[in-house]
């Protein structure tokens, strides 16, 4: 199933490749990559990086949302990601996306030049971000976590791990659409990490073709997250090769947009599976 996203004056073609949203964490304590680009400066040369390495979004947030992290205040937020976003202006090809629950920020970031809204939540911690979201006309990216990430870890339990995200997904979808967003501005991520044990990871990557009955484009984050690790017995730093098997592994299983720490690789990764899907070297 192919998917357009249009809007303004942007355009997202899912029909003919996988897309990669590279991922910068202007924080000083995310699980993989947390202080690297804490520095307003090193978090602009990060994201010029993974423009030329061929992201198609770069997802700039400014607060941690790894296990049993703590909230920081919207004024701190956007003191980390705004200068960051103002920064790229003009000067990347990518797309910029908004990682947070905060309207107030989402909204400052939008202002700024960002252009799509990435919430962990799906729109659930702040009644005043579908608004913002509705009225800006952006995409938004809806996904699924059980709990909250500063307990979202604690023994993450399910009748049917399968059923629970799609009835959670839909009706994220629908609750978008009846507070003003345009049904084909949304996509779905299903949570890798986020109130799951690592076989629910698996089992999510490997069941991800079920995700279609939903009919908006999949959003798969598999990078370097402690499912890899623990199989592997990596570091978060030293999971480059699981998280491209696991994007591999999406791809091939129906995930329209990855996310990864490594855009490069991801890139890489990425044309190879399509190729493999079209039996082609073509376009």
């Amino acid at each position: 199933m192919g998917f357009v996203l249009s809007w303004k004056a942007h355009r997202l073609d899912l029909r003919r490749r996988t897309h990669v949203m590279g991922v910068l964490n202007v924080t000083p304590d995310s699980f993989s990559d947390g202080g690297h680009y804490f520095e307003a400066d090193r978090a602009v040369e990060h994201a010029l990086a993974m423009d030329r390495d061929g992201a198609d979004i770069i997802d700039i947030g400014g607060e941690s949302t790894r296990p049993y992290s703590k909230k920081i205040s919207i004024a701190e937020e956007i003191d980390r990601v705004i200068p960051v976003i103002e920064a790229l202006q003009g000067e990347v090809s990518a797309l910029i996306s908004i990682d947070t629950c905060k309207s107030t920020v989402a909204e400052e970031a939008l202002k700024a030049g960002a252009s799509i809204i990435n919430d962990i939540s799906a729109l659930r911690f702040d009644p005043k971000m579908p608004m913002i979201a509705a009225r800006a006309g952006v995409p938004v990216i809806l996904m699924h976590m059980k709990g909250t990430p500063g307990e979202m870890q604690n023994n993450p339990v399910y009748d049917n791990l399968i059923n629970e995200i799609l009835d959670f997904l839909r009706d994220a979808v629908d609750r978008s659409e009846a507070a003003g967003i345009s049904r084909e501005l949304t996509v779905v991520d299903p949570g890798i990490g986020f109130g799951k044990t690592f076989d629910h990871n698996l089992k999510i990557i490997r069941d991800l073709s079920r995700f279609k009955s939903l009919e908006r484009p999949v959003l798969l984050g598999p990078s370097n997250k402690a499912f890899i690790g623990h199989i592997l017995d990596r570091e978060p730093h030293e999971r480059n090769t699981g998280s491209m098997a696991a994007v591999a592994a999406g791809v091939m299983n129906g995930a329209h947009i990855i996310r990864a720490h490594n855009v490069k690789k991801a890139v890489e990764t990425v044309k190879i599976i399509d190729a493999v899907k079209r039996g082609s070297t073509g376009d």
